[in-house]
């Protein structure tokens, strides 16, 4: 029995689970029995449909954009898509990480540049990585409270142009001129300025709490629980191979073209997909330690620019609106942790606890979508969960929680192949877990990923 340790996490479905079993015929013919975590007592709440514009390489052909931009061609796509009347949304909760200033509530500039009626309320969350995880929670939140019918949840990142700011002391200087009443008043700020004050500002990735990148933390991560680079290159080639494969027999159905604005050109498929071989990841050097680190530009996620949304309703709702819903919004968990030492093993500790809450064990899980943030982080978190010693002695757990199964791990490809647009990618993954819960006639799948700030996410969802 795992311990319930999750008196700090929310979820609107925290209600003991009734299963009811139900005959299902499978694929291959056979019939089993499979458990249903539909509740009697509560709203089922449901995942209709999820889309992305593709995920493209930062400085590319998004280069000119704007996020909300990308945020509305995604909504707009999404209306495409599902077919739901627009006037039938009632709220939008998008996410985002690294704010346009012009447009900070991205969620209400989005909807309002998709020509959508300005009584819709909308805003905008930022949880880092998991930060449109956050946005389907929060809708699923709304709606199993009874407030709302009807919500879009999204996300969007535009890492083409980051906001780059004056230094502190020039901000100073320039902000005490405004109160500065007589020339000489001036002129005494003027003699502050130093070269130095000159040098401008780019906004950190970096931990604010730490001081180290995500990369470092990363590599410190793989080398504790013995992840070799070899091992890494390998994950990182999968990821690549699998979504390659996955492009090409048609299964990313969830983009939607994007014609850039004030081109005729259409982008319609996502440009950071490319297969390589042992040999050629195998040359490349260390990104971030150097000169024994193994987290490479091969083995990492890539700087991304795109946006996602994803529509979720009551299921009385969609059968009055004849919509088909893919899945059901079964339950979620939020973890954080230590931000030095374990940054990123939100998955480790998601896992098991959203597993826990929902009353599953890993072999009820049929489609596994984990956030590929480093492949050494990704390979660290399933070390990790199979480590008697770190499962007991820090996650309070009676001995290991088990292996993950890798022929259900993200076999359409991750964020190290598809991109990673921080805001956006956990969409992403709900769509597709729904769309391959759908084509491997699976019935549960379970979403993880870790975050900045040492936190992180774990989703349940249940074919429709």
């Amino acid at each position: 029995m795992l311990s319930r340790r999750i008196s700090t996490t929310f979820s609107p479905f925290a209600i003991k689970q009734h299963w009811s079993s139900s005959s299902v015929v499978c694929a291959k013919g056979a019939t089993r029995n499979r458990k249903s975590l539909a509740r009697s007592n509560a709203s089922n709440i449901v995942f209709v449909d999820g889309v992305r514009t593709p995920f493209l390489r930062s400085e590319t052909d998004y280069v000119d954009m704007m996020p909300h931009d990308l945020a509305r061609m995604a909504f707009i796509g999404l209306l495409k898509q599902t077919g739901v009347p627009k006037e039938e949304i009632e709220y939008v909760v998008y996410g985002n990480v690294l704010h346009e200033t012009k447009t900070s509530n991205v969620a209400r500039e989005a909807i309002l540049g998709a020509g959508l009626t300005d009584r819709i309320p909308a805003h905008t969350v930022t949880m880092a990585c998991i930060s449109s995880n956050q946005a389907i929670t929060t809708v699923a939140a709304l709606l199993a409270a009874g407030v709302y019918d009807v919500g879009v949840a999204g996300g969007v990142e535009f890492l083409s142009d980051r906001v780059i700011k004056l230094s502190p002391q020039l901000r100073k200087i320039i902000l005490g001129f405004n109160k500065a009443k007589t020339l000489s008043a001036r002129l005494s700020l003027l003699t502050k300025l130093r070269p130095s004050s000159f040098l401008p500002q780019m906004q950190n990735r970096g931990e604010f709490s730490t001081g180290e990148s995500m990369g470092e933390s990363g590599d410190r991560l793989a080398a504790a629980f013995k992840v070799s680079r070899r091992e890494q290159d390998e994950f990182a080639l999968r990821s690549h191979r699998l979504a390659k494969e996955a492009e090409e027999k048609g299964f990313l159905s969830d983009v939607v073209p994007v014609n850039v604005p004030g081109t005729a050109k259409y982008v319609t498929k996502d440009n950071g997909i490319r297969v390589s071989t042992m040999e050629q990841v195998a040359r490349l050097k260390p990104a971030f330690v150097t000169p024994h680190g193994t987290i490479t530009a091969a083995n990492s996620s890539y700087m991304t620019d795109g946006a996602s949304a994803c529509l979720i309703t009551t299921e009385e709702k969609a059968k009055t609106l004849g919509l088909k819903p893919k899945a059901y919004i079964r339950d979620y968990v939020y973890t954080s942790q230590d931000p030095k030492d374990q940054l990123l093993l939100g998955p480790a500790y998601s896992t098991p606890k959203i597993l826990e809450r929902s009353g599953l064990t890993l072999e009820d899980i049929d489609v596994f979508e984990y956030h590929e943030a480093f492949a050494g982080q990704l390979l660290a978190n399933f070390k990790a969960l199979d480590s008697d010693f770190f499962c007991r002695n820090y996650m309070n757990l009676p001995n290991k929680f088990g292996n993950i199964p890798m022929d259900k791990v993200n076999l359409w490809g991750g964020s190290l192949s598809i991109g990673h647009p921080f805001g956006a990618t956990g969409v992403r993954l709900t769509t597709h877990t729904a769309n391959r819960l759908i084509k491997e006639d699976g019935q549960f799948g379970l979403i993880a990923a870790c975050a900045a700030g040492g936190q992180g996410v774990g989703m349940i969802i249940e074919r429709y």
